[in-house]
């Protein structure tokens, strides 16, 4: 059972937490400024489930568990969980309370490339995880007392069904407008909207440095529809003032790292947080981060003995399949696709709210005197033209399009199937 749960200042949530202010509400969720029966102060979000139709309430339950999962990974540049619970059917996240507000209130005399070197920094730490933020934004990035910059809103609000959703049940056009003036044009016109890798989030890096640097958004004004189908084929076409940038602090040294960020073809974007990196301009004659390889933060030991995967993204989050054992069992072949009863998959993948992953989606093979696996997007089928089926929507290494020649992966490496996301690791 659901209930409405509106809260004013001095009541309780769940018994524990007294409200003190209402901090915001979007279309999913409200959060509240709250102190524990110890004075310390967080922040709560709600789930409004009382708001939303019945039939999807699960799947936003478990896109703001996700959500939850997401603020549990170590990064000083992303809003912590604390915990979470329910109140009225409703669930809750408490987390760390940021006291000074989101950028849009930043001072104007704010040190933006440092903050776009944090904002990167957070980046990083979801994508060596498996999350895609998919909703960057100035009003997300939240500033610590310290004047540190932390990313927050990592579940609900970048799901892709969340704006189908938003338009036809809560019907906030202008939160939408807000959303797609950030989102790349694979993601406004999807050719294949299965996957979401990490050049989505470099694309709304751009979007929000060039924001930040003019005061402006670099594809037009967003006020109406028409603007919004104006802005959206100026995304497309990659046109977008630069000149503005000339004008603002850091512009100039910013133009070629916004330039690789905005391109329309994401095979032709900055690929990586580290390219971004490596790009900015330094502060004080320095960068203010280190750049480790792709396997950054990740202890890989001396011998390798096998590997296994980690579903970092998808609806069996934290399961993992030992490849290695996997292998000795089939011969070295080891076949990922949709959990179907028509195809036997040696790794069977759970889909159940989405049908973005093939029945016959990929292929791990190992060379066995190696040690070393390679992944080939598709399966063999020898109903299909040269015996070889390709997925519907592309097997993606870290941001890498893999073919059916192959790919070599190691540890650290993120595996992109459709809305699920794998982790490579070594043991």
């Amino acid at each position: 059972m659901v209930e409405r749960c509106v809260f004013g200042v001095g009541q309780r949530i769940d018994n524990r937490y007294t409200v003190t202010k209402c901090l915001g509400e979007g279309a999913f969720g409200i959060v509240f400024k709250v102190t524990d029966p110890s004075g310390r102060i967080y922040a709560l979000k709600v789930l409004k489930l009382w708001e939303v139709h019945p039939e999807i309430r699960q799947k936003l339950a478990d896109r703001f568990e996700m959500e939850y999962q997401t603020g549990r990974i170590e990064s000083p540049y992303l809003v912590h969980s604390v915990g979470h619970g329910f109140v009225g059917g409703n669930p809750y996240i408490l987390m760390e309370f940021c006291p000074n507000g989101d950028l849009t209130g930043a001072p104007k005399n704010t040190d933006w490339n440092l903050i776009g070197q944090q904002v990167l920094m957070g980046l990083k730490a979801l994508h060596q995880c498996g999350k895609v933020h998919r909703d960057l934004k100035p009003e997300n990035v939240l500033i610590k007392d310290d004047g540190t910059v932390a990313l927050t809103d990592f579940g609900i609000s970048g799901d892709r069904n969340k704006r189908m959703t938003e338009r036809n049940i809560l019907g906030r056009p202008q939160q939408i407008f807000g959303t797609y003036a950030y989102m790349p044009p694979e993601q406004v016109s999807p050719h294949r909207d299965a996957t979401v890798l990490p050049t989505t989030d470099i694309f709304s890096f751009g979007v929000m440095m060039y924001q930040l640097l003019t005061g402006n958004l670099p594809f037009g004004t967003l006020n109406d529809e028409n603007e919004l189908v104006l802005y959206l084929k100026a995304g497309k076409e990659g046109r977008w003032n630069r000149s503005a940038l000339t004008v603002s602090r850091y512009g100039t040294m910013y133009l070629p790292v916004i330039e690789g960020c905005l391109q329309p073809d994401f095979h032709k974007r900055l690929q990586s947080v580290d390219e971004v990196m490596a790009m900015l301009p330094a502060i004080n004659g320095a960068q203010v981060f280190d750049r480790n390889d792709r396997n950054d933060g990740l202890i890989i030991p001396e011998i390798i003995r096998g590997y296994l995967l980690r579903i970092m993204q998808g609806e069996e989050y934290g399961k993992t399949y030992d490849l290695t054992k996997l292998g000795l069992q089939t011969g070295g072949i080891v076949t990922m696709g949709r959990n179907d009863i028509s195809v036997q998959n040696t790794i069977p993948v759970v889909e159940t709210h989405s049908c973005y992953i093939s029945r016959r989606h990929c292929t791990f093979e190992c060379e066995i005197a190696s040690n070393q696996w390679f992944i080939r997007d598709g399966q063999w089928d020898k109903t299909a033209p040269n015996g070889w089926k390709r997925s519907m929507n592309g097997t993606f290494v870290n941001a890498k399009e893999v073919t059916p020649d192959g790919y070599f992966i190691q540890a650290g490496d993120i595996i992109s199937i459709g809305d699920t996301k794998l982790r490579v690791e070594a043991y």
